[in-house]
């Protein structure tokens, strides 16, 4: 366990540094890439490290950022260039390693345990990765950290940025990682926090000091991982860049132009993303078991929900349906208040060619799928309107192109805490 050397690279204000990069003028200046303002998507998305030391914060309103910072130069987001910039890093990263991890448009886990009688030691191999990247892009900066497990390394990361190594190694990660407060730890969110506080668990040296019963009692096979990742014992390994990683879950939420009053105008939205969702797995040939709803209210209060779907799934019809079933077993529109924005997720995804259980449902979800299929080749072929649902005609609660999906933010990849029915 302690033999391994994992590096966990972080590229420094991912979106912000390569709008600098595209836009030169920019360098030197406050910088914050935002979603659309007239579509109510605008936030701070990313920010550079001016910003970020004017206060700028990610998911603040527009308003807001420029209040703290007045040279505040706003730009949208160009998503595509995002991915270039991110295959020409991961390229990089290759160079070192097979086994290369994304986590993410601008983080990466590299395992250099078997690089280092090529490329040195993993501090010498993360100062090489850090002047590469900074040479080949133009200027994009990477903050690495060098450990012995992925949660650590994560947390070397962290430790200092911009454009900065950290080592979380077997002789001091009791000093340096035990000292941090346990929220800094993977997969460990707000609320798994507060239930930690309640216990007098505040610091991740607190969590690998705690006893195994209780954490077991209360956080069930989860609180055993969090132990083994508080205690460095953790061995989940890097996954080859070569072998098909199948992601955990894929998802899109948007931020509607108009509040929703009603189901039917939620239906709408349903349906636009789970169309969105159901063209990402087809791409990269997934089929999911499982959906999950996330709605935000007009005063930004936040309800969510998941459960199965009828059968392991592509079909935008399918995936739909369930989503509006769960939205339906916990929204009242007579009673509660507009919605604001809505997230649909589907998870629990295999390949093709995986095991999956039969389903009454299985022939109609087929014709679906087909269909769908059948659609993706004309809307390749003649653009995205040449078909459009019914249901989503001459309505503000739409998209009108797949190049859209941009303004329908992914699915949060930290976010695992949906109640499932």
């Amino acid at each position: 366990m302690f033999d391994k050397v994992i590096l966990h690279c972080d590229l420094n204000n991912f979106y912000a540094s390569v709008e600098c990069i595209l836009h030169p003028e920019l360098k030197g200046k406050a910088v914050a890439v935002c979603g659309d303002p007239e579509k109510r998507h605008g936030i701070v998305l990313a920010k550079s490290e001016i910003a970020k030391s004017a206060g700028v914060k990610t998911g603040e309103p527009i308003w807001q950022a420029k209040q703290k910072c007045p040279d505040l130069t706003v730009v949208p987001p160009t998503y595509g260039e995002y991915v270039k910039y991110s295959k020409i890093v991961r390229e990089i990263y290759t160079r070192y390693t097979s086994e290369v991890e994304s986590f993410g448009l601008d983080e990466c886990w590299l395992d250099v345990t078997g690089s280092r009688k090529l490329f040195g030691s993993g501090e010498e191999i993360a100062e090489s990765i850090r002047r590469t990247v900074k040479e080949e892009t133009g200027g994009l900066t990477v903050s690495i950290g060098v450990s012995f497990t992925k949660v650590f390394a994560k947390l070397g990361s962290d430790l200092k940025k911009p454009d900065a190594i950290s080592v979380i190694s077997p002789e001091n990660y009791q000093k340096v990682a035990w000292e941090l407060d346990v929220g800094e730890m993977l997969f460990i969110g707000r609320a798994t926090r507060e239930k930690l506080r309640v216990l007098n668990i505040n610091t991740i040296g607190d969590l690998a000091r705690a006893d195994d019963g209780m954490i077991m009692r209360i956080f069930g096979k989860n609180g055993l991982k969090m132990l083994e990742n508080a205690r460095g014992t953790g061995d989940e390994p890097v996954k080859c860049y070569t072998e098909r990683h199948i992601p955990e879950s894929i998802g899109n939420g948007t931020t509607t132009s108009e509040d929703i009053t009603n189901a039917r105008d939620a239906e709408r939205v349903i349906y636009a993303l789970s169309e969105m969702i159901a063209f990402r797995l087809r791409s990269g040939g997934f089929k999911g078991e499982s959906v999950g709803i996330s709605l935000r209210d007009a005063s930004l209060a936040h309800v969510s929900k998941q459960g199965k779907l009828p059968a392991v799934t592509d079909a935008a019809s399918t995936i739909a349906r369930s989503a509006v079933k769960l939205m339906n077993s916990i929204y009242d529109f007579s009673a509660m208040r507009p919605l604001r924005s809505i997230t649909v997720c589907v998870f629990k995804l295999s390949g093709a060619g995986d095991y999956a259980q039969s389903s009454l449902f299985e022939s109609e979800d087929s014709r679906s799928a087909e269909l769908d299929r059948r659609i993706d080749k004309l809307r390749s072929k003649f653009g995205y309107n040449v078909v459009k649902r019914a249901l989503n005609l001459n309505t503000v609660f739409s998209c009108d192109s797949r190049e859209a999906d941009d303004e329908f933010l992914p699915f949060d990849k930290h976010m695992k805490n949906l109640d499932e029915d």
